[in-house]
């Protein structure tokens, strides 16, 4: 199974126009132990050792698109959190029952970066979802997906091949990591959804259709907010939304945390790399002409982690409080470039990778 994540949505009134922040906390029991590797993709690469089930979605669109992808684990093609150079985001925050490795089916990580490599908006991005879904779905697997833009956050359910989209108008969303997002709000789903849904024997046909509890148990995956809420006046940032991923964080079980500022501008996407948001600091990623980010973020080979996380769990404890620091300087620095910049060139082509090198020399 891939990992499951606490996500968290902040749209207007909450920040500014045409600006959504995009967050996710990583849950896994294993937290300490796993790595998340975080990888970039040029147009060349994204669908590169694709699955056999993603072959019939690159003949369905010509332009492939560069992604950044934060990978569930060593050597999983797919990944649970994500983003292209179209400013669109999508992540796993729930999945149960995820085909045998060998399946020529999809896991819901297949599904995140075969979804990222050819969506060119939100809407674009949930539809084919759906598409992937009804396609290449298997009976038993339930997963649940954010999606986002500039302009619009997405639910988005599946149940076998069976799917439900909710758009959300809500200025603020927390989605926990225990069941499917999708409820009885449905804006798109799978042709005759109601109609299938009784024929497989999953709906009675009284009442409205509850997706989620045709084919899930478990309570509403809608829970309070974590830390301060955001106030409505256009005031909530990326700051705002790593304090909301430390307070949220449970260090047993909270491996890397992920923030996405998507506007119509430049996009930026911050990742930790390491474990628990609380004992970590983001690391700043932008579509920039060549983006490079450092090779610490990915597993070795004949390793379980990446050079970055096993450098992090050896830590002094006064490292982090240095780090964050540094955090609040690169945050600062990137604002002032971007208040200045309409397009993204090549100075930010090492961002990240500068970034990471430099988080490291703090640990050796």
């Amino acid at each position: 199974m891939s990992s499951t994540g606490d996500c968290f949505v902040v749209q207007a009134p909450n920040t500014g126009e045409n600006t959504i922040i995009f967050g996710r906390n990583s849950i896994d029991a294993d937290a300490v132990t796993e790595a998340q590797e975080v990888h970039y993709f040029d147009a060349s690469t994204a669908l590169e050792g694709k699955p056999d089930g993603g072959a019939d979605v690159v003949k369905a669109n010509g332009e492939i698109l560069r992604v950044i992808l934060q990978k569930s684990r060593a050597g999983a093609w797919g990944g649970d959190v994500g983003a292209n150079d179209h400013n669109v985001c999508v992540a796993v925050s729930w999945a149960a029952q995820e085909p045998a490795s060998d399946s020529d089916s999809l896991s819901s990580t297949d599904i995140v970066r075969l979804t990222l490599a050819i969506a060119n908006s939100a809407v674009d991005a949930v539809e084919r979802i759906g598409i992937l879904v009804s396609n290449h779905g298997v009976d038993d697997a339930k997963f649940s997906f954010i999606v986002c833009d500039p302009r619009e956050v997405w639910l988005v359910s599946s149940g076998g091949k069976l799917w439900a989209a909710q758009h959300v108008t809500d200025g603020l969303l927390r989605i926990t990591s225990n069941g499917l997002g999708v409820n009885t709000t449905i804006d798109k789903s799978s042709d005759a959804l109601g109609e299938k849904l009784k024929a497989q024997g999953f709906w009675d046909g009284e009442g409205d259709v509850n997706f989620a509890k045709c084919f899930d148990a478990s309570d509403a995956t809608v829970a309070e907010w974590s830390g301060d809420t955001p106030n409505g006046d256009g005031s909530y940032t990326l700051t705002s939304m790593f304090d909301t991923l430390r307070s949220a964080a449970d260090g047993a079980t909270a491996r890397s945390a992920t923030v996405s500022v998507l506007t119509t501008g430049i996009s930026c996407h911050w990742f930790t790399a390491t474990p628990n948001a609380s004992e970590s600091v983001f690391k700043p990623f932008v579509f920039a002409p060549n983006p490079k980010i450092s090779p610490l973020t990915k597993v070795p080979l004949d390793n379980t982690l990446t050079l970055l996380h096993k450098l992090h769990a050896q830590r002094k404890p006064a490292a982090v409080e240095d780090l964050k620091a540094l955090e609040t300087a690169c945050v600062e620095e990137l604002n002032s470039y971007l208040a200045e910049h309409p397009t993204a060139d090549e100075e930010l082509d090492e961002l990240m990778k500068d970034c990471v090198e430099a988080e490291v020399k703090f640990y050796r």
